[in-house]
């Protein structure tokens, strides 16, 4: 079918070819990217945050397709704002899961109908399922598993259960932990509990983003035997107090040397060692080990804290520009992406595709755990891991399957920004 396809295409005139694409359901399910969008070019905007807005995926997939992608990049808030707010304003959303629960119910996302998605059935089962490796991973918070799917294209609600239509389809997404100087502090450090002892007094580092810190503290309150949460992504207004409380308590008693915003931030903590322990990403963490200095994402005995982004196409969106979009989200599943982005230490929705477009090498170092046979670079030729390191958390079985929670929005929200403004002013 898809060879078929290729050849009518690249026979057909250019106005014939372009009205093959009208309605290109089956021709994007089956995954040909033709080239023909050059004489009457099609852009899309892009809204998202800069961290998943990467150069060379909108250069290859222009020249692959003809498609122009045109950056918008805003911070996390300001992504669901616009969506809220003006869902005109772009073509395709790059948004974190999480965010869905104000977004979806404004009816301003359109379904994505996975019909005319070649490799939805690929995706993995952790978004569809909450499962890796056929075992079940924390979902406290906002795990994907719970708003992937909607009752219908138009629909301002998530389906109990699977469905033809999905809020959005995933992009990136990781399982985030402490990250750590081990030159500086010289012996093991396995539990999360570690951030708010008080030998790294001074040192330690913790992310003031509300809705992202308040899980990293709950994550410590837990592991300090505190108390334990029946969901750390949606506390009472009494384990808001309590979490707040115990952060404020330690940063009266002088506990941390900083609370970051930026990705940047947390990097030159971290890489002058005014910081030893700290919330930390995983690019952060490469960007550390980049510039020679020791730097792990460590793994922790009471799992990860996890994340996910997925593109989401606005209810408005019809025409050129929606088979447009979707041409877009079926290239970014077809592998060349997805092994670019498991270079960076992210993860790709669909597996097998990425592992196509991989060296045996990398898909080993990266996705297996195993020790690395050669340098393993980053996608700009930066050595990342020299000959015989291996991956902080093992393999994406081992670290996906380590989940405890999700990024979440509370039903308490505006109380826990209130008393979380409270930490950061104490």
């Amino acid at each position: 079918m898809a060879d078929d396809l290729k050849d009518t295409l690249s026979t057909a005139a250019p106005m014939q070819r372009r009205s093959l694409l009208k309605g290109t359901a089956g021709i994007l399910a089956a995954g040909v990217f033709p080239a023909v969008h050059s004489a009457d070019p099609i852009v899309l905007r892009y809204l998202g945050t800069a961290v998943n807005q990467d150069k060379a995926i909108a250069e290859k997939f222009e020249k692959d397709t003809g498609i122009k992608i045109q950056y918008v990049a805003v911070t996390t808030d300001d992504v669901t704002k616009r969506a809220v707010t003006a869902p005109n304003s772009f073509d395709l959303i790059d948004s974190e899961y999480f965010s869905l629960k104000n977004i979806v119910p404004t009816g301003n996302l359109k379904g994505i109908d996975t019909k005319k998605i070649k490799n939805a059935d690929k995706i993995t089962s952790l978004f569809t399922t909450g499962m890796v490796a056929g075992k079940a991973v924390g979902d406290q918070g906002t795990a994907p598993k719970k708003v992937i799917y909607l009752e219908g294209e138009k629909s301002k609600v998530f389906a109990k259960s699977p469905t033809q239509y999905m809020s959005l389809i995933p992009t990136v997404y990781n399982a985030d932990t402490l990250g750590i100087r081990p030159d500086l502090i010289k012996r093991p450090i396995s539990s999360w509990a570690e951030l708010l002892n008080p030998e790294f007094k001074g040192k330690a580092a913790i992310l003031n983003i509300p809705s992202i810190g308040i899980m990293d503290a709950a994550m410590v309150v837990e592991a300090m035997g505190l108390y334990k949460y029946p969901d750390k992504g949606n506390m009472t207004k009494k384990e808001i107090d309590l979490t707040i409380k115990t952060l404020i308590e330690a940063k009266k008693a002088g506990q941390f040397r900083s609370l970051w915003k930026d990705f940047n931030e947390s990097v030159n903590l971290m890489a002058s060692g005014e910081v030893v322990i700290q919330s930390m990403w995983s690019p952060a963490v490469t960007a550390v080990r980049t510039k020679g200095i020791a730097c792990n994402f460590q793994p922790l005995k009471e799992g990860y804290r996890a994340w996910a982004s997925g593109f989401g196409l606005p209810a408005t969106l019809s025409g050129k520009k929606l088979d447009g979009a979707y041409e877009f989200i079926n290239w970014f599943l077809d592998g060349w992406a997805g092994a670019y982005l498991n270079r960076q230490g992210y993860y790709s929705a669909v597996l097998d595709t990425a592992k196509a477009k991989m060296e045996a090498y990398e898909w080993a170092y990266w996705m297996e755990g195993k020790p690395a046979t050669q340098d393993i670079k980053s996608p700009n030729g930066d050595v990342l891991a020299k000959k015989g390191e291996s991956r902080d958390g093992g393999s994406y079985e081992q670290r996906m399957g380590g989940i405890a929670c999700w990024n979440a929005v509370m039903d308490e929200n505006a109380y826990m920004v209130q008393k979380w403004n409270e930490f950061v002013a104490a």
